[in-house]
């Protein structure tokens, strides 16, 4: 019993930060990825990172806590993105701040968030009341993960793109994307999907490049415009939209959206395994 007990001494006890510190969001610059698989200062697309966050929570004037969900969406636009680690911490930091309403946490959420990410950035609190309102839905389109191929690359290769046919309009997806956190190592896990105009893009071969990122180390919004860039370059779409709605990890979604025709940002509705 000694042993165990001086064992369970030495182990380091991580502590969060309860009260509210803003202080703790990281910025990481989107620039630096973007310059690394060829995009320049012009933009091939547009687009949004939908953020929803469920553990939320703080203490009203009477000392009584309370609990939302908060959506935050961040334009792709945006010169940085928020590490999602740091993102927790600056909302656990919340759990014992007095704030008078919930308009006041908003507006220190956008506030904060505005000068990390330097942009405008939307949030939206939802509070118990309208939890029952939360809708599954399934990504559109069709599920590709059936097609018998052979796989054998764990890292993203563009090369395994390719189209064959006649232009097409048409939505295809996979629940088979997986990358993992470039800070901790952790898997992440997604469901994506691709919409377009152009050429038909082999679905073997999709599928075999979605099932590349498996042991690939980046942040989601990375892996997305990743994924985009990669495919409009191989098979040149008229159009192209690609969207992944990633697992929640730490209480937090992440569901990056890039389009290039206009597409208005989808309706943030939660897949099964969100």
């Amino acid at each position: 019993m000694k042993r165990k007990r001086r064992s369970l001494s030495r182990r380091k006890v991580l502590t969060y930060k309860d009260q509210y510190d803003p202080g703790l969001l990281l910025p990481v610059s989107r620039a630096t990825h973007r310059t690394g698989i060829g995009i320049g200062r012009v933009l091939p697309f547009s687009g949004v990172d939908i953020w929803n966050a469920y553990e939320l929570s703080w203490l009203d004037s009477g000392g009584k806590p309370r609990v939302a969900i908060a959506t935050m969406i961040f334009p792709a636009e945006s010169r940085r993105l928020i590490e999602s680690r740091s993102m927790k911490l600056y909302l656990n930091s919340f759990n014992q701040s007095y704030f008078l309403s919930i308009a006041l946490v908003e507006r220190t959420m956008r506030r904060d968030l505005r000068q990390a990410c330097g942009s405008r950035v939307k949030v939206k609190i939802t509070l118990p009341g309208r939890f029952g309102r939360q809708v599954l839905e399934e990504l559109e389109g069709e599920l590709i993960d059936g097609v018998d191929t052979r796989i054998s690359s764990y890292t993203p290769d563009a090369a395994l793109l390719s189209v064959r046919g006649p232009v097409v309009e048409e939505t295809l997806t996979s629940h088979l994307l997986k990358s993992n956190c470039p800070f901790t190592g952790q898997p992440d896990w997604a469901s994506v999907q691709v919409r377009y105009r152009g050429p038909r893009i082999s679905r073997p071969g999709l599928l075999r490049y979605i099932v590349s990122f498996r042991q690939h180390s980046d942040f989601h919004e990375h892996c997305v415009e990743r994924i985009f860039t990669d495919i409009l370059r191989q098979c040149r779409p008229e159009r192209l939209t690609v969207y992944a709605r990633y697992t929640r990890r730490g209480g937090i979604d992440i569901n990056p959206f890039r389009t290039n025709c206009g597409d208005a940002p989808p309706s943030n509705r939660r897949t099964a395994r969100q």
